[in-house]
């Protein structure tokens, strides 16, 4: 996998002065963009991902929308495969002065694949475990449904008929046995008369409807390791790293779900803007092996300096490169 923080068009001033970010026109900086992640897609292999973190910028108080066009760009001209948007939310963001719009305090987040089939460990991808639990001899999931209410809606429903009514129940039971068994945490039932579907009533779109329509209810099923995170992350850009060097507020904490989920044990994770190291720091201590590209020589020492201090000695795991 790889996944990176270029600089962002137009925002300060690097160790290089030809760097990327400080092209004169937006459209070039775009351009210089394309060409390293067509190159990314070259040397990524099928199964692997990309995740790109971008700002946005100004220029004559527009806003230009710099990362929905690189993304579009990337699917269109590329063939990369977005498979989510992830929001950014920093939380407290920077200072704004302006008194004509108001404070920014998200960036974009993109993950891309070459295939439709790629690595993907969904249990690195959920919140806490949700616990279910007995009570007074009932069956309690983590929310709380104990499914008398669902029971008393099957029961004296006019639109179930009877053998929908009697599968109603039977499934029912067999759900709350899968909660005292744990084997899932929560759930929701969905009845016909009673609650609507919970995307589209039309058959012809959703199954869930048309599964509404046939058997007059269906289940929701919540899974025991937690749900799956969305894709609005609350993430404090703060350096907590105490790096020396480099002021961009792209945190360890934003590359972890990314490096758990897309990159097997032990595999690689490129970082072609690496920086001061971030990407690469969470790479190794979660068991990862990567690479990682500047321009700037500084950086580059700092980072393998950075990456090889907790574990003196072990830099077979590591190789830090400078672009030429």
């Amino acid at each position: 996998m790889a996944m990176t923080s270029p600089p962002y068009w137009g925002k300060r001033e690097y160790e290089n002065e030809d760097g990327i970010g400080l092209e004169k026109d937006f459209r070039e900086y775009i351009n210089n963009l394309l060409n390293i992640f067509g190159e990314l897609r070259r040397v990524i292999k099928t199964t692997g991902s990309f995740w790109l973190n971008i700002g946005d910028s100004y220029s004559c108080k527009n806003l230009l929308g710099i990362p929905w066009r690189i993304a579009l760009r990337m699917c269109d001209e590329q063939g990369w495969i977005l498979r989510n948007s992830v929001v950014w939310n920093k939380v407290k963001g920077g200072p704004d002065n302006s008194l004509d719009k108001l404070r920014n305090v998200h960036e974009d987040l993109f993950h891309f694949v070459k295939s439709k089939k790629y690595y993907y460990d969904v249990s690195k991808a959920r919140k806490e475990p949700l616990k279910a639990k007995v009570q007074n001899g009932a069956v309690v999931s983590a929310t709380g449904v104990t499914g008398i209410r669902y029971k008393r809606q099957i029961e004296l429903s006019t639109i179930l008929t009877n053998l929908q009514k009697e599968n109603a129940f039977a499934e029912l039971n067999g759900i709350l046995e899968q909660i005292r068994l744990g084997e899932i945490a929560d759930f929701r039932m969905i009845i016909k008369g009673q609650q609507r579907t919970t995307h589209s009533d039309s058959t012809k779109v959703s199954g869930r409807a048309k599964e509404l329509e046939t058997k007059g209810f269906y289940f929701m099923k919540y899974h025991p390791d937690g749900a799956k995170m969305g894709d609005v992350w609350d993430v404090i850009p703060e350096d907590t790293q105490g790096r020396k060097l480099h002021f961009a507020p792209y945190p360890a904490d934003l590359c972890r779900t990314p490096i758990l989920t897309t990159c097997p044990p032990n595999g690689i994770v490129l970082d072609p803007f690496c920086g001061t190291g971030t990407t690469m720091a969470v790479a190794y201590e979660n068991g990862r092996k990567s690479v990682g590209i500047d321009i700037a020589q500084g950086y580059v020492d700092y980072a393998e300096e950075r990456v090889c201090a907790s574990e003196q000695g072990q830099r077979t795991l590591w190789s830090v490169y400078q672009a030429r």
